[in-house]
């Protein structure tokens, strides 16, 4: 199809319609065809497009060179109209045949004859339907000739064909109609077409390529957009504080000897400097990772894009990131894989590559990465997979665990032993890599093998022994203020204890040979209910070396080496001796305490001399002795003797010597009357050897300590300072312990004499039999053991009678078995050495009662030069007290009598004296005992309790109620 502009095109009459004819020149009726303008006056060329949609507006234009024609001369037809006026119009409306180009004439400036003023016209078309025609029609105006009046019709303009006489040629310009074309005018005789207004257009395919120009804006464009967003992205990305599971750290609890006991928190890292990593390591990372690390920058844009097109190609998921963009990601963002922590993780890469050393960056990647086994960061890598540290990891080893860092799961040939050809393979690149860097020679490279990791039996969890150590340790950090909790829980220390695994693992073994391996908890109910606690203390450096605390935390949470809520019982009475040759306290007849004073050993015999409610305990299996030195009292752990020497001592000062030793002061139910003798205090397993330790110590005293030292991150922490202190004298504390070791030798613990060493030690049995304990020391450690009752449902106490299918457990049984078992295990090999002990200035004599019937009334009281009192051959003592028992205590007799042959006050019945009293049991022979003495056991019914006053206002504890 060609354009109309290209060739001119013939005027056409419209079908079914005549053409005009042309009329003659000098006819007035009809003006000329064109308005001939005056000859020199240029073409006008100002021509509007229409505002008629789709039309064509066309000028005609005189040719070059000819002159318009002008109206003939003297014409009387002339309009007079056209004469006066300056301009004529004629308007054409659009056809409705489909397709026609309507022409209107538009006034242009007629000339008149003769005046030499140009007459202008303009055209407007539109293309027709039938392609490449044009036509033409004149619509009729109304022309309005001057003259005689009458009016003269003509048309407004003449649609006459172009002549020669008269050629023109049409200049289109376009409508404001879209759509509408503007037609270039041609020469009416077949000359070639005129230029175009505008650049020609480019067609077909060649529409489709970017010029040159506009792909240099295009370019430029671009480049501005990157590095507006590149400074955009700068500002705006700041780098952020660190992610909670990056900081987030394990705490590292170990044996004094430096192996891991557990470590706590639900991350597993513990953060070590990089001074604190091997240099094989390191090197292992960077061959592994990013070898270039120290000299490139902290973003690889080529890596970045080379990693996008092999992801893209399917040759899986790439990395193009540094290691310091990886370190971004792991401490400072997450891992989800999207565009937004892409961006942040190139800026923040940036700028820490400004702010911070390759050192620290390089360390704080080495601290967060994943290593697999529940590893984060290359310590615990080491420690989960080779159970070394960092700094003890060689080339071999480092380049297993720098390939575990690409694919932590699949490289553990222990977990996946199918793909260690993989692992291997990986393992040779990384070595390989430091070969090339120089980082390892070729011939040390050449004779490695494959490290196989180790099993990973190595648990972090808290099962068995662990939980209970862990859980231990935490609260005397923060109960001695050495961390704060709330750090603590943040995690990162490493914390070294005093714990020492060869005897921690004997601790377990004895309590399991021991207790553990003789229960029947399937068809004896009362051994479901046994526990058992221990805890043993160096004497002279206040160490902790082994605890024991159950059977597995996870089963039985509680801490049975902590617990406070189980009686000591009769592991208390060495206090109150102890606090007697402190004092220098005496008897209610003025004898001074000593190892061999005489008391007497009735059974739920009334305390004397004690001001607040009657007391009156009973012995264990309700025996009475008579009269019985301490020493034997000591050995048979008689309550009626204990309980009236803490009120010879008093009470308080009983207490306080106790707390001196290491019982703490607010200790539930450590009780201010005679009744603190036998234990009442629930004193903990721990607090007990800490106690006993300071009287294996001489009697001086120093805290207790769990922990050897602290760090975190290579800084120590610093502990408290362990003082010591002299609590209590020399002399009592070694009397204390000659005394105790009669109770080894003689009495309830003589088991412990298996150890073949020096042992001092106490046995003891909580009310009701709901513990059994057994507290001891030679001279290098002082351990004490406790078997519980407790119902592992309601975990209410319970009593021990018929477990292990025996009829009772006392401390003289298997807590005084498990303290032997250990005890030898865990001196092993050492030296048996005896105690070096200075005793109490005579402990050696014995100090017996007065006879308040042949002694000197007033000499009772006053001891001689040697410390002996006066009176000592009479065989009873009269106190001349009204026996009470504290508040809070079980109520003892309320009304007067004696129960040791004495003369109270009234009796029951109203006499004077009981049966049992001074006339049948009162005197002596040669100093001995009466009937119901030691010699017949203090339990006949002539001078022992069962025959003294039964009557009304006699109380004593009831049956069970104290026991050893």
């Amino acid at each position: 199809m060609h354009d109309m502009s290209d060739e001119p095109q013939p005027q056409q009459p419209k079908p079914g319609r005549a053409p005009r004819e042309p009329q003659a020149d000098g006819d007035p009726a009809t003006p000329p065809a064109k308005a001939s303008d005056a000859p020199g006056t240029p073409p006008d060329r100002g021509d509007q497009a229409d505002t008629d949609p789709g039309t064509v507006q066309m000028r005609a234009v005189s040719e070059p060179g000819k002159a318009r024609k002008p109206a003939a001369e003297g014409s009387d037809k002339a309009p007079a109209k056209a004469q006066s006026e300056s301009q004529t119009q004629t308007q054409t409306q659009s056809n409705t045949d489909p397709g026609t180009v309507q022409m209107r004439a538009v006034k242009g400036t007629a000339g008149t004859q003769g005046a030499g003023t140009p007459d202008r016209e303009q055209a407007r078309t539109q293309p027709d339907s039938d392609p490449g025609t044009v036509q033409m029609r004149a619509i009729k105006g109304t022309a309005r000739t001057p003259g005689a009046g009458s009016p003269g019709t003509a048309p407004a303009a003449a649609s006459a064909p172009a002549t020669a006489a008269a050629p023109a040629t049409a200049a289109a310009s376009a409508d404001s109609d879209p759509g509408t074309a503007q037609l270039p005018t041609v020469s009416d005789q077949g000359g070639a077409p005129a230029a175009p207004a505008g650049k020609r257009k480019r067609t077909g395919w060649r529409r489709v390529i970017p010029t040159w120009r506009m792909t240099l804006g295009a370019a430029i464009v671009v480049v501005l957009l990157l590095a507006g967003g590149f400074f955009l992205g700068y500002s705006l990305v700041q780098i952020p504080p660190a992610n909670a599971l990056a900081t987030k750290q394990a705490n590292v609890y170990m044996y004094a000897d430096g192996s891991v006991i557990a470590r706590d928190g639900e991350v597993n890292r513990e953060n070590v400097t990089l001074a604190q990593i091997s240099k094989g390591a390191q090197h292992a990372i960077l061959a592994a990772e990013d070898r270039d690390f120290y000299t490139e920058s902290a973003v690889d844009p080529k890596a970045m894009l080379r990693a996008a097109w092999n992801t893209a190609l399917g040759k899986g998921k790439q990395s193009g990131s540094t290691i310091t963009q990886q370190y971004v990601k792991n401490y400072y963002l997450r891992q989800e894989q999207t565009v937004t922590r892409k961006a942040k993780e190139f800026f923040i890469a940036i700028k820490l590559d400004r702010e911070v050393s390759k050192d620290h960056i390089l360390e704080g990647y080495l601290n967060t990465s994943y290593f697999g086994r529940n590893a984060y960061g290359i310590q615990a890598a080491a420690q989960a997979y080779y159970g070394m540290d960092a700094k003890d990891l060689d080339p071999a080893r480092a380049a297993y665990l720098s390939a575990l860092v690409n694919a932590p799961s699949q490289y553990d040939v222990v977990a996946h032993p199918e793909n260690r050809r993989a692992a291997e393979s990986r393992w040779n690149y990384v070595l390989d890599g430091m070969v090339k860097k120089g980082w390892l020679s070729a011939s040390e490279r050449a004779g490695m093998k494959f490290p196989v990791p180790k099993e990973s039996t190595l648990s972090t969890g808290m099962s068995g022994q662990r939980g209970y150590i862990v859980r231990t340790v935490k609260d005397y950090l923060t109960q001695n203020k050495i961390i704060d909790e709330n750090k603590l829980d943040a995690g990162g220390y490493r914390i070294t204890t005093t714990l020492q695994k060869p005897r921690q693992d004997a601790f377990v073994k004895a309590v399991d040979d021991k207790l553990m391996s003789k229960l029947d908890k399937k068809n004896n109910k009362v051994d479901n209910y046994v526990r058992a606690g221990g805890a043993s203390v160096d004497p002279k450096t206040g160490k902790v070396v082994a605890m024991y605390n159950g059977v597995d935390y996870v089963k039985q949470y509680t801490p049975n080496a902590t617990r406070r809520d189980f009686q000591v019982g009769s592991t208390f009475k060495p206090f109150v001796f102890t606090s007697a040759v402190e004092n220098g306290s005496q008897t209610q007849d003025g004898r001074v305490i000593t190892p061999n004073t005489i008391y007497d050993g009735t059974n739920k015999r009334p305390v004397q001399g004690w001001d607040g409610d009657p007391y009156a305990p009973e012995n264990e299996d309700q025996h009475s002795y008579g009269d019985i030195t301490v020493t034997e009292a000591t050995d048979s752990s008689v309550n009626s003797v204990y309980a009236q020497m803490a009120a010879d001592v008093g009470p308080q000062k009983v207490k306080q010597t106790a707390i001196g030793l290491g019982i703490p002061e607010a200790t539930p139910d450590l009780a201010d009357g005679p009744a603190i003798a036998l234990g009442t205090a629930t004193a903990s397993v721990l607090d007990m050897a800490q106690a006993y330790a300071t009287l294996a110590n001489h009697g001086r005293h120093g805290t207790y300590t769990m922990v050897e030292k602290v760090t975190k991150a290579g800084t120590p922490i610093e502990l408290p300072e362990r003082r010591t202190r002299q609590a209590v004298s020399r002399e009592a504390a070694d009397t204390t312990t000659s005394m105790l070791q009669s109770v080894v030798q003689n009495g309830t613990a003589s088991a412990a004499q298996v150890t073949g060493r020096p042992v001092a030690g106490k046995t003891g049995t909580a009310e009701e039999d709901t513990a059994a304990w057994f507290a001891g020391y030679t001279p290098e450690l002082a351990t004490v053991v406790s078997v519980m009752g407790q119902d592992p449902v309601t975990a209410a106490h319970k009593s021990l009678y018929g477990a292990m299918g025996l009829e009772r457990i006392n401390g003289g049984g298997a807590p005084t078995e498990i303290w032997t078992q250990f005890t030898q295990d865990a001196l092993e090999g050492k030296p048996v050495t005896d105690f070096d002990l200075e005793l109490q200035p005579g402990s050696d004599i014995s100090e017996a009662p007065a006879d308040p019937t042949t002694a000197d009334p007033t000499a009772g009281d006053t001891p001689d030069e040697s410390g002996t009192p006066t009176g000592e051959e009479t065989g009873t003592e009269t106190p001349g007290q009204t026996p009470s028992t504290p508040a809070g205590q079980t109520q003892g007799q309320t009304d007067g009598g004696t129960t040791d042959g004495s003369t109270g006050g009234e009796s029951p019945t109203g006499g004077g004296t009981a049966d049992g009293g001074t006339t049948d049991g009162g005197t002596t022979t040669e100093g001995g005992t009466a009937d119901g003495g030691t010699t017949e056991g203090g339990d006949a019914s002539d001078g022992g309790a069962t025959g003294g006053p039964t009557g009304p206002g006699w109380g004593f504890a009831p049956q069970g109620a104290r026991r050893e």
